[in-house]
């Protein structure tokens, strides 16, 4: 009988690791109602048929979870001081060919305990959290800081003595002699099940449920009193685990990709403000006024933003106008799309910031610009680069950056301001907190661009995207989100020739194409910002210091969490929400301050 105790606590210990939620575990007891055969459901589709579409879609997020994940568990119930293999195996993936030694997806840059701040190491039994790492990336971070705990003992006593009920039910109903304790078994875990179908808390649950437990808790007593072939409860057992384990990487697949939706769709909230600007700016088109005598005077200070989220270009602009010392000779140029042009022409003219002046530009207009615009507004692109600490160090603790990069977009820069010789270039996703005049009178050098530098990633450590390209290997990557730009040493190089030539060569990579022209189109030409000048990583990373958040000159929420979400990392959102007008109509109508 060891052989079965050991077998339903491998099991029960595997499902209250992958997932406390009391809605997976129904999912379990409903899939295995037919299995056991006293109920007349009918047996979902197997899972592997409902997940092959959720497969295709959640393949790009990384390598496939190790099949012997689950075998860890079970070893781990059998020998606590056992430990899982954690070397997956070498994936294939679409974009950049990826070694061994470096992946690109979506980021987890800390280990979970110590993001939580607790003050321990993970043990053998966490490294599962390093394989989910490494597959889902940073909806890892976002589930650990989001699960709610399960408080309702009652319910999960109820489903554990389900769950053992079901194992022995089968065995004890091929004995005819057993035919009466095979009634009463069947009758407990019809009754529990139909309790448990109408209760997800122990608030939800009858008030006889504790002699309902007490039933089933006798007859499972008897029926571990019967003499059984082990064999037949051990196989019935395993059975219920491959059930189960199917389950749960269809829910875990599930999540993911959901996850994964929801950071990269634009909210209700913002497309109702987007469609709400734009029928208005139709109504009242002849509040459209320019200040083009401003906009392309060389003397005066000119900010770049692409973006195609209203309200997250109007935090940029409002918070760099609010900490200025002075706003007079301030401009922003606002680069959108098709799409959210007449919503962000709206939504400038009829908002003030102090002096300050802002162009709306749609870079998708060829009666405009030309040659030089794009079929589509290309935002900055942002990488999730993975390498081990060391050469013999697992996979699971790579060491983790999430680069923000220029874009196709950036490249039209020099031909849309034809007549200014410099520009600061923000990402929208950056809250300004102090005065940024200074980045005017800087110094670089001769260099293109001023951006902060990330020297803990090289070039060399990126040498399999590079090619045969040559590189300076111990040079830095850098990061776009405040980048002081050189217009004119930018023509003189033609770095936009440089950059398009590259990518024309790398027309295979696709998404890797713009990180590997962007490094090697600006090698050699980049000057390091001084650190204090932008904070990143609020956009993933949860264990930022708040001083350190107060004393930035910029945050960048670089990363899948951003502040306009409501998967945004909730600490970190008051930087950025502070910089709202939570009086505006629109704003209140489409429930944005919320």
């Amino acid at each position: 009988m060891n052989q079965i105790s050991d077998a339903a606590h491998s099991y029960m210990l595997f499902y209250r690791k992958q997932n406390n939620s009391s809605m997976l575990i129904y999912h379990f007891s409903f899939y295995l109602v037919s299995f056991v055969g006293h109920m007349p459901l009918q047996r979902p589709a197997p899972s592997g048929d409902r997940s092959s579409h959720i497969d295709n879609l959640v393949r790009k997020l990384g390598p496939t979870l190790p099949k012997d994940v689950l075998k860890g568990f079970v070893n781990e119930a059998k020998n606590e001081t056992g430990s899982i293999n954690a070397t997956p195996k070498t994936q294939q993936k679409k974009g950049i060919p990826i070694p061994p030694q470096v992946v690109m997806q979506p980021f987890t840059s800390k280990n979970i305990s110590r993001i939580n701040g607790k003050a321990k190491m993970k043990s053998d039994v966490d490294e599962s959290e390093g394989f989910c790492d490494l597959k889902y990336g940073s909806y890892c971070i976002w589930r650990e800081e989001n699960r709610e705990e399960m408080h309702d003992s009652m319910v999960k006593k109820l489903k554990d003595q389900l769950f053992v009920a079901r194992a022995y039910f089968p065995s004890i109903a091929k004995i005819p002699a057993q035919s009466k304790l095979s009634g009463e078994l069947k009758q407990n875990i019809q009754e529990v099940e139909r309790v448990l179908s109408e209760s997800t808390t122990d608030a939800d649950l009858p008030p006889e449920i504790q002699k309902k437990s007490r039933r089933m808790e006798a007859v499972i007593a008897r029926a571990k009193s019967v003499s059984l072939d082990c064999n037949n409860i051990d196989k019935k057992l395993r059975q219920i685990f491959d059930l189960t384990e199917d389950e749960a990487n269809f829910h875990m697949k599930q999540s993911a990709f959901l996850y994964q939706l929801a950071v990269q769709t634009m909210p209700k909230s913002l497309h109702c403000l987007s469609m709400r600007l734009t029928v208005e700016y139709f109504r009242d088109h002849l509040f459209d006024k320019e200040l083009s005598e401003k906009y392309s005077d060389p003397t005066l200070q000119h900010y770049v933003i692409f973006s195609n989220n209203v309200i997250a270009s109007s935090v940029v602009i409002n918070s760099t106008v609010v900490h200025a010392i002075d706003t007079v000779n301030q401009v922003f140029h606002v680069l959108t799309d098709w799409q959210n042009y007449y919503a962000m022409k709206h939504w400038f003219l009829q908002n003030t910031f102090r002096d300050a002046v802002v162009q709306v530009l749609n870079i998708e207009d060829p009666d405009s610009y030309g040659k030089a615009t794009l079929s589509h507004l290309a935002l900055p692109v942002e990488f999730r680069v993975s390498f081990p600490s060391n050469d013999s160090a697992p996979a699971i603790n790579n060491r983790a950056q999430y680069v923000s990069i220029f874009s196709h977009s950036h490249y039209l820069l020099p031909e849309i301001f034809k007549n200014l010789e410099k520009v600061v270039v923000l990402d929208d996703d950056v809250v300004v907190q102090q005065d940024l005049s200074a980045l005017w009178s800087l110094n670089m050098g001769g260099k293109v661009t001023g951006a902060i530098e990330i020297c803990s990633v090289k070039m060399d450590q990126l040498r399999s995207y590079l090619g045969d390209h040559s590189f300076q290997k111990h040079s830095c990557s850098w990061m776009s989100g405040l980048n002081v730009i050189d217009l004119a040493r930018w023509r003189d190089l033609d770095i936009s020739e440089i950059y398009w030539k590259l990518v024309k060569e790398q027309v295979s990579m696709k998404e890797g194409s713009a990180l590997l022209a962007t490094l090697l189109a600006f090698q050699d030409q980049i000057y390091a910002l001084d650190r204090v000048w932008v904070l990143s990583g609020l956009g993933h990373d949860y264990g930022l210091d708040i001083e350190g958040i107060k004393k930035a000159a910029v945050l960048h929420y670089n990363g899948n969490m951003k502040p306009w979400l409501d998967l945004g990392i909730p600490k970190y959102k008051e930087y950025w929400k502070k910089f709202l007008n939570h009086e505006d109509q629109y704003l209140s109508e489409c429930n944005v301050n919320r």
